[in-house]
C-alpha cells in the first residue's frame, strides 16, 4: 500500500512474534534482511531495547555519493510487537523519514509482519530537494519482507 508519504507492505512469516522480533532488535542482522541493497552492515552497535538507543549503520548509495554512515534513532519500540526509528546521516538529527516494523502474532509460529517506510515528517526544504522520496520502492521493502522470512528461517 502506497500513499503520498508513506509505504507499507506486509506478509505472513512462519515464525514466532518473539524469534522475529529477536532477529529485528539486533542491528548485525539489518543487511540481511535490506530489500534496498544500502544497507552493508552495523556500525558497532548493541541489540535495540527501547526508544531513545542509537544504532549505527554502514550504508553504500549513489544519493549519497558513495559510502556513508547512518546513525538511526529509535521512535518505537514494543518487545515483540514494534520497532521503529528515524534515519539520520551520522553526527546529524534525523530529518523525518521513519522505519517501522510491527509485529502482530497470528498464532504460536505465525506472524503478520508490517513493514511502513514513512517519509510524511520531513520537512526540510533542502533534504526535500535533495532526497527525491521515495528513495525505497515498494518492491524493495517486499523483498526485504522475503529477506527477513528466509533468514528467521534459516
Amino acid at each position: 500500500m502506497t500513499d503520498s508519504n508513506a509505504i507499507t507492505v506486509e506478509r505472513v512469516i512462519d515464525h514466532s512474534a518473539a524469534e522475529i522480533f529477536d532477529f529485528l532488535s539486533n542491528p548485525e542482522n539489518h543487511a540481511r534482511l535490506d530489500g534496498s541493497g544500502f544497507v552493508r552492515g552495523d556500525y558497532k552497535t548493541d541489540r535495540i531495547q527501547q526508544v531513545g538507543d542509537v544504532f549505527a549503520m554502514d550504508m553504500e548509495g549513489e544519493h549519497m555519493g558513495g559510502e556513508y554512515r547512518t546513525e538511526n534513532h529509535v521512535t518505537g519500540f514494543a518487545k515483540d510487537k514494534l520497532l521503529a526509528w528515524q534515519t539520520a546521516p551520522a553526527g546529524t538529527e534525523p530529518k523525518g523519514w521513519e522505519w517501522v516494523w510491527e509485529l502482530e502474532a497470528q498464532g504460536p509460529d505465525s506472524t503478520l509482519v508490517r513493514h511502513t517506510y514513512d517519509w510524511s515528517k520531513v520537512t526540510d526544504k533542502d533534504v526535500l530537494k535533495k532526497v527525491s522520496f521515495p528513495l525505497v520502492s515498494q518492491k524493495q521493502l517486499e523483498d526485504s519482507l522475503g529477506n527477513l522470512a528466509s533468514a528467521v528461517a534459516g
